[in-house]
């Protein structure tokens, strides 16, 4: 079953919150700011096993398993750059405290392209963005696995 951003709510909220601002200079203003909130992470975890590779910025990514029925994944995540940092707190919202199966069930490119990244960020920022996406996808992939 493959989730489409049509009904994916998290998306769709995103969405609508991007339409009330005018032009990309607030856009990205917003999502600077979503990243100035996102949970510290602690620099024991910043490895180079948890690297985000494919990034020209510094980019870190962990997940853990939240016992439940069904256990969802939370992500703790950090950059050293502040639009990075607030792509980052994008993608949060979309896969944070969902199951694995969700997480790689949601289609992404889609959601991505809903929000304007593609048409707006440099090559760099969006090869990185994408290299982000697919680090998750592939800890949400290994925790599905293990479920098996």
């Amino acid at each position: 079953m493959t989730h489409t951003t049509a009904n994916d709510s998290r998306v769709e909220e995103l969405i609508g919150n991007f339409s009330f601002l005018d032009d990309w200079e607030d856009r990205f203003r917003y999502v600077i700011d979503l990243g100035r909130k996102l949970e510290p992470m602690d620099e024991a975890l910043k490895t180079e096993e948890t690297k985000v590779r494919g990034c020209t910025s510094q980019v870190w990514i962990v997940d853990e398993v939240r016992p439940g029925t069904p256990p969802t994944l939370h992500f703790i995540a950090d950059s050293d750059a502040h639009i990075v940092k607030g792509l980052i707190a994008v993608l949060m919202e979309i896969y944070d405290g969902r199951t694995p199966e969700e997480i790689l069930a949601v289609d992404i490119k889609g959601a991505i392209g809903q929000l304007g990244f593609e048409q707006h960020l440099s090559p760099n920022r969006a090869n990185g963005l994408f290299s982000m996406v697919e680090r998750i996808r592939a800890l949400a992939a290994k925790e599905a696995q293990g479920k098996a």
